[in-house]
């Protein structure tokens, strides 16, 4: 603000040098910088926008209109919902939780061409290598059965009750011989090369593995 006459004969003759995202006004008074909160289409495209007040002490204060029906008001108005970008439930107890999650799954690519709220499950997702894409009845996402991978070995039977990729590690291995397993790494296999060793006397825990072939030899169990 620049007041170049500042006699009390000379009201109104400051000037205004705003910044670029606001706009220098002067109806019937003095100048003053204002910013129509409404220009940057906060509600989203197509959508009625109205800030009742530009001065640039009252920001926050537009409301949108959306074509739904909707009226939305308060610092993030908007008629748009990102879809890649969903709020995490609230743990038990009802408590917030900070952050957003893709529906894709971690780590995963995800699209939303149309923020619209009216335009919702038309997101795409784009999966690392080892997943796949579904979409059955609702929203796509990646999911990853980890079955595909044999862990169970050859033969056997596993199944993977949750191919999401926030469930990993819950597969069961159901084995010829009757045994059930179940966990990290479940499987109805034993390499024999690899036998973990005895425990110690007193029942300690001891790593790593031994080869029944002796120490440094050659082992293969085909």
């Amino acid at each position: 603000c620049n007041d170049p006459n500042k006699a009390k004969t000379s009201q109104h003759d400051f000037t205004c040098t705003c910044d670029a995202d606001t706009t220098i006004v002067k109806v019937d008074g003095p100048a003053r910088c204002v910013k129509d909160e409404c220009d940057a289409t906060p509600c989203g495209t197509g959508q009625t926008c109205n800030d009742p007040d530009t001065g640039l002490k009252s920001m926050n204060d537009f409301t949108c209109t959306c074509t739904n029906g909707v009226v939305a008001t308060g610092t993030s108005a908007t008629c748009e919902i990102d879809e890649c970008n969903v709020p995490p439930a609230p743990p038990v107890g009802g408590s917030s939780s900070s952050g957003t999650k893709s529906p894709c799954g971690s780590g995963q690519t995800c699209n939303d061409p149309n923020k619209a709220k009216t335009s919702q499950h038309d997101f795409t997702c784009t999966c690392d290598a080892d997943t796949t894409i579904v979409k059955v009845d609702g929203p796509a996402r990646c999911v990853k059965d980890e079955c595909d991978a044999t862990p169970c070995g050859t033969g056997q039977t596993c199944n993977d009750p949750d191919t999401g990729l926030k469930s990993m590690n819950d597969f069961t291995c159901t084995c010829t011989n009757g045994v059930v397993a179940t966990g990290t790494s479940a499987t109805c296999e034993i390499d024999e090369c690899n036998v973990p060793p005895a425990p110690p006397v007193g029942g300690s825990s001891s790593s790593g593995t031994k080869s029944p072939c002796g120490s440094g030899q050659t082992c293969n169990d085909p």
